[in-house]
């Protein structure tokens, strides 16, 4: 297995005293993040908010071909449990931001769901970006033959 990739990380005044984000088994692929709340926010359902995470991070820079991102996912346990979700899931941290991480939640749920400093809200996992580089061509017919052509959306079942 490679080795675990360095990402440099800033305490911010509002998180202090809680925990930087961190894996919870030795199997885990995200790390969670912690709401750096000052007072409890409660959403109503279908509300939003983006509830920061006490922190800021610099990512390592990758190279012409590609570098590393930082995706943010729902836990899934106060998905089931709550209704709270990340509705831009999974949302990216760039390897070039260096402002503070916050969290982009909505309450899906029909009961109201509170928010409180320390809460587990999401998990970040680190993956690796591939860039793209467009090869424009002259007409669609000179794109390659598949078996699914232009088929769309439902195209291959339920």
């Amino acid at each position: 297995m490679d080795e675990p990739i360095t990402i440099k990380i800033v305490r911010l005044e509002n998180g202090r005293g809680l925990p930087l984000p961190e894996y919870q088994t030795p199997d885990a692929a995200g790390m969670d993040l912690y709401a750096a709340v000052a007072e409890p926010l409660t959403l109503s359902s279908l509300e939003r908010y983006a509830v920061p995470c006490g922190f800021a991070m610099a990512l390592p820079h990758g190279n012409a071909g590609g570098g590393v991102e930082a995706q943010i996912r729902p836990r899934s346990g106060l998905a089931l449990k709550m209704g709270l979700s990340v509705p831009n899931a999974p949302g990216t941290i760039d390897a070039d931001y260096r402002g503070e991480v916050k969290v982009i939640v909505i309450n899906l749920g029909k009961e109201p769901v509170t928010i409180t400093r320390g809460m587990r809200i999401a998990q970040m996992v680190i993956c690796p970006v591939r860039r793209g580089q467009w090869q424009e061509l002259a007409t669609a017919e000179e794109l390659s033959v598949t078996q699914r052509g232009q088929d769309g959306f439902g195209s291959t079942g339920h």
